[in-house]
C-alpha cells in the first residue's frame, strides 16, 4: 500500500468552502479510482489554511499513471484547484510500522 501525502496551503479567509469541497471532491471523485482504499483529511491547528490529504493507494501507479493522468484528476483539480493558495506539495511513501487502527 502506498500512502499519498499532500501539504495543502489555501486562501485565508476560505476553510469553510474548502472543506466542503475537498470532502465533496474525495467523496465523489477520488474514492472512484481504481486503487483508491480510502482517504484521510487534517486542518492544522496553529496554521488554520493548513491541510494534509492522505489518500491509501494499492500502488504508486494508481495515483502517479491511473488518476494524474486520467479524467478524474482534471475533475478533482476543478472542484479544490481555486482555493490553493500555491500548488501542493506531494509525497508517497509506504509504512514502515502501525499501532492501532490510525
Amino acid at each position: 500500500m502506498i500512502l499519498e501525502l499532500a501539504d495543502i496551503r489555501i486562501a485565508p479567509g476560505k476553510q469553510k468552502e474548502f472543506e466542503e469541497a475537498i470532502e465533496r471532491g474525495a467523496r465523489s471523485v477520488i474514492a472512484r479510482a481504481e486503487g483508491c482504499r480510502g482517504f484521510k483529511v487534517n486542518k492544522g491547528v496553529e496554521s488554520p489554511e493548513r491541510y494534509v490529504l492522505q489518500v491509501f493507494w494499492d500502488t504508486l501507479e494508481d495515483h502517479t499513471v491511473k488518476f494524474r493522468g486520467g479524467p478524474l484528476f482534471a475533475e478533482w483539480r476543478a472542484i479544490v484547484g481555486p482555493f490553493f493558495a500555491q500548488p501542493p506539495v506531494v509525497e508517497h511513501f509506504t509504512l514502515v510500522a502501525k499501532s492501532g487502527e490510525n
